[in-house]
Formats: structure tokens, C-alpha cells, sequence
């Protein structure tokens, strides 16, 4: 079954290292699969869901510790410590491989080895990446069935010296002081220990397709991006893909899966998810830039995920589902968490597997009073979701038009604006920033910088990132245009400017008709923004306060730059770019800092 030398001395010295009882390779099969769903749900690990209502679905508790991604024990280690940056924790190969060592001793003694061959992106396409994850954790097994595509035709694509990424994953004890997840970028490795949380686990996601990714791409000419793909199709039937990064909680996957408003519905345009996540992009045989979602499902956020919020979403979750840390409905046998409607189940375990009481909930206490935990997730096979793209599985991906960077600015950043080039689009995503809200921190307003977001995934130094975003118009003979939004822009008494949600279509479609050629904006210090009459808001019916609905004004005023505020904004810059980029940052985005902030002092 397997010939590739490098794999069988691999899992050898891993067996050897971490001593399980017996290895069982996953093949990929349903029957396979099935076998260990029923094992899960013997032993406690898994709970099988009402098959009337949740077909196929399964929920899963994760120890009380360990519920997220854990980034003060997350390494990069890399011979040269200036390799790994300032933004990431760095470990020398050597000391980690010692010190991770001792765990790993013995750690899966009376459990098994799961081995499992997978590929990131379409089996053998010129994207794909091949991975095997050995993991004690039949959660993780089918976890990773459904976020990456496995099966025995990967080790065939591997051939018999094929490269590799190497994971080891392993529960041990789930001391919370003794767990790790590294990252070996030079060596092709991954090691994760202590855990059973997803995205500390599932190896295939931010530890291989961002972190080891971003690096591979470096050095291979292509990129790997903490981002979303779209396609926006026309009445003519056109589509259009455009690319998205936003930091955390300014909605991401709600913008990856829009359903455009009534009006633009009913003359025939459509918007298509092919990723929510991840991207893959490189040179495609006609020059232009192309992007894959290299996933095979939806690992998401389940609190605020509804009918209403996210209608695609939610539909996804319906079978085939793995739930993780939400709340029990134990009359139905169902699930549910805050958010997803307002009748929160009169019988019910927490995402702790105790007794709820919903009267006791506190939004001040969200951890120990809520049904599910905040971070509570769904792992959904990606094919559920009803807007999913015709080019979901195309191995030579998807052509994009547009790059969009975004963030929550209450005042600084326009609803939209175009960068001037691709080196000051650059720039753009190098000061991506959020502002924190009351309900994510107790703090409003503090900025916090997410360059790309990429700042929790970017494998190697963020200087060398950007150059590298730099390089890859040299790259690419076409490459896409790029835009930064703010759907969060607030008015003088804390509202909502802008409806946000499906209305961010009218938004997405300028972006096009800028790429087009088809529409004019107005150059500012900043960029390039909107006539507000170029904005269609036919249909728009929106109150941003009671008695004031949304109208052209308003429009104008959230397409005004605010000289002071982003004077105020570079002065954050100039610090972060000290801090964390340091003597790595391209003397080009310095010169677009200098730049920009000449046009805004003359203003």
C-alpha cells in the first residue's frame, strides 16, 4: 500500500518515540469512518445527534482547558531566531525537538496510532500539498476527514520519495503547562502535544495551510493567505472572484457566504462561496493571479451563527456535522448556543457536560454561564453549504479580479476605498487594524494591528512577508486590484452607519465595476473612493437610529477621509512598524508611509 521510503521511516520513528499499541492507517473509506464514529461514541468521546433532525452530526467535549487556539504555546523554530520574527514565539530546533521529546516518550501507550494521508487543495492538482497527521484521537481522525480531502489516492500522489508534511499529534496527559504546538518550518514538520482542541490539532488547518504554508510559498513563489474567496456572478451569468482577509469579528465567514439584497437578487445575480478561510494563490498559466481554497469544510464559529445571520452557514451544519463544546438539548437530542434563536432548551447540558440553567445566563460571564462555549465550533463538509461554488474542486482554482482588506474603525478607515497600485495595496493590508469593543475586551477603541491578518499564522519574519507581497508583482504578469473596507463606521451616538450584511453587495459590486473600468472615484491622500451616486442603493431600507433612515448624506459622510484620525492612525503605525517589523520592513512600504502621510499633512 505504501512505497514511499520517507513515510514508513517516519511513522517508524514516531511509533518508536510515542509507543501506541497499534497504528491503523485511515483509508478514507465511509465504512472506515463509520467504524470509528461508533468506536467514539462507545468510550464517550463523541455523542451521536438526533438522526431525524441531524443526520449524520455528532457532539464532542473538549477538556475544560483547552477550547481555543493557544498562541502563548505556539512556536516557530527555525535555526535562525531573526527567520521567525518579532510577531512569533520562537524555539531553537534543537531544544524544542529535546523538550517536546520527553512528552512524546511513551504518550500513546494503550491507545492507538491513527495515520492519516491527506491533501491540502485537490489530490495531485498543481496546488495540492500532501500531509500525513498521526494522531491518538478519533475526533481528530474525523475532524480531518472533513476539513482536508483523505485517503489512500494521496499516498499514491506521493509516489515513493514524494515530499511531505509531517504531524504528530498526540493527547497525552492535556497538561495545559506542558502543551505545545510547533512548527518546523525548515524541516516540513509539525508537533502538537497536550491538546484536543481543533485548531491546536487538526493539523491541516492554520498549522499547515497558513504557518508551514506561508513559508513554502515564500520560497516557492506563491501565497498562502488568511482568506476568503468569492465569486459574484452578473444577470449575464459572469463571475467575477474577488479575495478577503478581515481580522477576527468583523465577519468574515458572513461576507464568504452573502446572499445579495431582494432587488439584485431578482435580476439574477448570485454570489458563490469557494472558501471562507484559507487561500492558496499563484501564477496561473495565463499570468494572472489564481486562488484555491485548499479546505474540504467549514470549521466555524457556532455562537451568532442563525437564520438570519448567516442562513448558508447554518444550513451547512444540518449533516454530516461534528459540533464541538456546545450546549446539549437533551429533550430532542439536538444542540444549540447563544444566538441561534431565542428559545434556549429547558433541558440541557453546557459545553462543560453539565446540568444548564439558561435563567442564570450572564453576558458578563460568558464562560461559565453560557450553553456553549464562546469559542464553541462546527466542522461542516464544505459540499452542504447551498452557495458553495461550481469551482469548489477545480484543481486549477479560481482567477481573481480583486484583493479586499478590512477591518472595525469607528471612524479612521472609509466604507471603501481603493489602493493607488499594488505596492501601496501592500501598504494597505501592512496597517490592517481593528478597533476592540466593549463586548471583546472592557476596553473600546484600543487598536490592535493584524497586518493581512496574518499576524497569529504568518509562518516566518512580517517583514519578509510583506517584501515577499511586494515580489509577487513580479511574479504574476496581472495582477488583481486591491481595496480595504469598514463596514463598522459609527455615527456620533455609537450607531451603525452601515447596514452591513447583505447590503455589503452594493459594496462588492463598485469593487467590480472599479476593476472593470466601468466606474470613476474620487483620488484622495488615501486612495481611490466612491462618488457616493456610484453606490446603487436601490432597496436599501435601513434605520441607523430610530426616526433616521439611511440615505445619500449618510452615504457621503462614511466616504469622507478624517485627516486628524488617520494622523492620529500613523502615529499607532509608526509604532507598531518599530515594534514588530523592526529593520525587516521594506524600504518600499516606508516610502508609501511617507508618502501617504505628506498627502494627509497637506491636506
Amino acid at each position: 500500500m505504501v512505497t514511499n521510503k520517507h513515510v514508513l521511516s517516519w511513522i517508524e520513528e514516531m511509533a518508536a518515540l510515542t509507543c501506541p499499541d497499534k497504528i491503523v492507517w485511515i483509508d478514507g473509506s465511509e465504512e472506515q469512518a463509520e467504524a470509528l464514529r461508533a468506536e467514539a461514541c462507545s468510550t464517550g468521546e463523541m455523542i451521536k445527534l438526533n438522526e431525524e433532525k441531524l443526520p449524520g452530526c455528532y457532539l464532542h467535549h473538549t477538556a475544560v482547558n483547552d477550547v481555543a487556539r493557544v498562541e502563548n504555546r505556539t512556536f516557530i523554530c527555525t535555526s535562525k531566531k531573526e527567520d521567525a520574527g518579532t510577531i512569533n514565539n520562537w524555539m531553537d530546533p534543537k531544544e524544542c525537538y529535546e523538550k517536546l521529546g520527553k512528552l512524546y516518550k511513551g504518550a500513546m501507550k494503550g491507545r492507538t496510532m491513527y495515520v492519516i494521508p491527506y491533501s491540502m487543495s485537490v489530490v495531485g492538482s498543481d496546488f495540492a500539498k500532501n500531509g500525513i497527521e498521526l494522531t491518538d484521537s478519533i475526533y481528530v481522525v474525523l475532524n480531518m476527514i472533513i476539513m482536508t480531502r483523505v485517503g489512500l489516492n494521496v499516498l499514491e500522489a506521493m509516489g515513493t520519495d514524494g515530499d511531505f508534511i509531517k504531524g504528530l499529534h498526540a493527547r497525552a496527559n492535556m497538561d495545559e503547562n506542558e502543551r505545545y504546538i510547533c512548527h518546523f518550518p525548515e524541516d516540513n514538520t509539525i508537533w502538537s502535544i497536550n491538546s484536543g482542541y481543533g485548531g491546536n490539532v487538526l493539523l491541516g488547518k492554520k498549522c499547515f495551510a497558513l504557518r508551514i504554508a506561508s513559508y513554502l510559498g515564500k520560497n516557492e513563489g506563491w501565497m498562502a493567505e488568511h482568506m476568503l474567496i468569492l465569486g459574484i456572478e452578473n444577470p449575464q451569468g459572469e463571475i467575477k472572484y474577488i479575495s478577503a482577509a478581515f481580522p477576527s469579528a468583523c465577519g468574515k465567514t458572513n461576507l464568504a457566504m452573502l446572499i445579495p439584497p431582494e432587488n439584485y437578487r431578482v435580476k439574477g445575480y448570485k454570489v458563490w462561496c469557494v472558501g471562507d478561510d484559507i487561500a492558496w494563490i499563484r501564477k496561473g498559466p495565463d499570468g494572472r493571479l489564481w486562488a484555491c481554497n485548499p479546505e474540504n469544510g467549514f470549521f466555524g464559529v457556532a455562537p451568532g451563527t442563525n437564520v438570519n445571520s448567516n442562513p448558508n452557514a447554518l444550513a451547512s451544519t444540518m449533516e454530516g456535522t461534528i459540533f464541538t463544546n456546545v450546549a446539549h438539548n437533551l429533550d430532542d437530542n439536538t444542540v444549540w448556543w447563544e444566538g441561534l434563536d431565542k428559545n434556549p432548551p429547558k433541558n440541557a447540558l453546557n459545553w462543560r457536560g453539565e446540568q444548564w440553567d439558561y435563567t442564570k445566563y450572564d453576558k458578563n460571564d460568558k464562560v461559565k454561564t453560557s450553553g456553549a462555549h464562546p469559542n464553541s465550533r462546527f466542522t461542516a463538509p464544505a459540499k452542504n453549504c447551498p452557495c458553495i461554488s461550481a469551482e469548489f474542486n477545480n484543481p486549477a482554482g479560481v482567477p481573481l479580479t480583486a484583493i479586499i482588506f478590512g477591518g472595525r474603525r469607528a471612524k479612521t478607515a472609509p466604507l471603501v476605498y481603493q489602493s493607488f497600485n499594488w505596492t501601496h495595496g501592500t501598504f494597505v493590508g501592512s496597517i490592517m487594524a481593528s478597533e476592540t469593543t466593549a463586548a471583546a475586551s472592557g476596553a473600546v477603541g484600543v487598536v490592535r494591528r493584524d497586518p493581512m491578518a496574518m499576524i497569529p499564522f504568518c509562518g516566518y519574519a512580517m517583514g519578509d512577508y510583506f517584501q515577499h507581497w511586494l515580489d509577487m508583482e513580479n511574479i504574476a504578469d496581472v495582477v488583481p486590484k486591491i481595496f480595504h473596507v469598514n463596514w463598522f463606521r459609527l455615527d456620533e451616538n455609537g450607531n451603525f452607519m452601515w447596514p452591513g450584511f447583505g447590503d455589503n453587495f452594493r459594496i462588492l459590486e463598485w469593487i467590480i465595476k472599479r476593476c472593470e473600468g466601468t466606474v470613476d472615484a474620487v483620488e484622495t491622500a488615501i486612495g481611490y473612493v466612491p462618488k457616493a451616486e456610484d453606490i446603487n442603493l436601490e432597496g436599501l431600507d435601513y434605520e441607523i437610529c430610530e426616526g433616521h433612515k439611511f440615505g445619500l448624506d449618510d452615504l457621503k459622510s462614511i466616504l469622507t477621509v478624517d485627516k486628524d484620525a488617520w494622523l492620529e492612525d500613523f502615529a499607532n503605525i509608526k509604532e507598531f512598524y518599530a515594534a514588530k517589523i523592526g529593520d525587516k520592513l521594506p524600504a518600499a512600504l516606508q516610502k508609501e508611509y511617507d508618502d501617504q502621510l505628506a498627502r494627509l499633512q497637506s491636506l
